[in-house]
């Protein structure tokens, strides 16, 4: 299936029926009162996440979603049946923003989470309720409500526990595949991945995590060169970044500085989420290679994907670093409600 992470898509809340100008007739009743029925509400437009979608593929195909209207109003005191609302299934990680406005109108993350986006039109109201004791027979209605239009831009940003961040042919999709099920295109040569891949990494008997193996970084990223921000938003939302470096690099440093420094042109909160620098492809390493000093308090570690060197070390400390981050989270939720 096709990768596609942004869309634009218009919908239309349905309008409202209708209401009724009618007056009772009845055999002994020449003229009897006003009776005409409200109106029904037009349908409204729902979004709903669905955690079986991974991409929104599907909108680049259909990008105008419309509610029912509702139906007219009747005599005899009948209103009209409401519109027939629509749902709109979005994967989970879905960012909708109001095109016309810029407004972020939510960011969708968990299952089965419904939002309403577009309010359909209230029915007219009959001449029923329009009887006074000065005018005992109105021969209006009221007009029904118009339903919501507008603009949605989806963004999808993946929902991943760890990041893998890296040169093009750092290493990424081979160690993806390797910890995981994931089956990613592996090749000697730059940009092999050009869409993002999760895996899901077992961890001992019941424990498992969700890798994402991201198109590699260039120099200028952030700008919008190469893939630019097409991956970078898939790294807002990791618990942890592992930094892939490859061990034939000829400055290592160098290459550590910039990739700290893409992704905080992108995003300076990215520098702040724990991460770990691993050194790959130390299969083809010479003897003397000596383990880097990444110049801050990043944990550094040294894995072969293709022998297995280093990856149950670096699986362990994944494990803890998300755990962790867990347990964090779940404490700071706990002290703000007894706040």
């Amino acid at each position: 299936m096709k990768f596609v992470d942004s869309a634009v898509i218009s919908v239309s809340a349905g309008d409202g029926g209708r209401g009724c100008v009618s007056f009772r007739r009845e055999k002994f009743v020449p003229k009897g009162g006003p009776d005409g029925g409200d109106g029904g509400r037009g349908g409204h437009v729902w979004l709903k996440t669905n955690s079986q979608l991974t991409t929104l593929l599907d909108f680049k195909y259909k990008r105008h979603y419309t509610a029912g209207r509702g139906a007219h109003g009747q005599g005899s005191r009948k209103s009209g049946k409401d519109g027939a609302d629509i749902v709109i299934e979005v994967p989970c990680g879905t960012l909708v923003r109001n095109v016309a406005t810029g407004e972020i109108i939510a960011d969708l993350t968990v299952d089965d989470e419904k939002m309403l986006v577009a309010t359909g039109g209230r029915g007219g109201r009959g001449n029923q309720h329009f009887a006074t004791p000065t005018r005992q027979a109105p021969r209006f209605a009221e007009p029904p409500g118009k339903g919501e239009a507008l603009e949605l831009e989806f963004e999808l940003k993946l929902m991943a526990d760890v990041g893998l961040v890296g040169f093009p042919n750092a290493g990424k999709s081979t160690l993806i595949s390797v910890m995981s099920a994931a089956k990613p295109k592996i090749a000697d040569y730059p940009f092999t991945t050009l869409v993002p891949n999760l895996g899901i990494v077992r961890y001992e008997e019941y424990k498992s995590f969700v890798m994402a193996d991201i198109p590699g970084i260039i120099e200028g990223a952030a700008e919008g060169r190469g893939l630019g921000l097409q991956f970078l938003r898939h790294i807002e939302r990791t618990k942890v970044l592992a930094l892939l470096i490859a061990s034939d690099e000829e400055d290592i440093a160098e290459v550590y500085r910039t990739l700290l420094g893409e992704m905080e042109r992108f995003d300076p909160a990215l520098l702040d989420k724990p991460r770990v620098v691993v050194i790959t492809k130390m299969d083809i390493a010479p003897e003397d290679f000596e383990l880097p000093s990444p110049g801050d308090e990043s944990m550094v570690l040294a894995i072969s994907s293709v022998v297995g060197t280093g990856l149950k070390e670096l699986k362990d400390e994944l494990w803890l670093r998300v755990s962790s981050h867990e347990s964090d989270k779940k404490h700071l939720e706990r002290r703000e409600e007894e706040e």
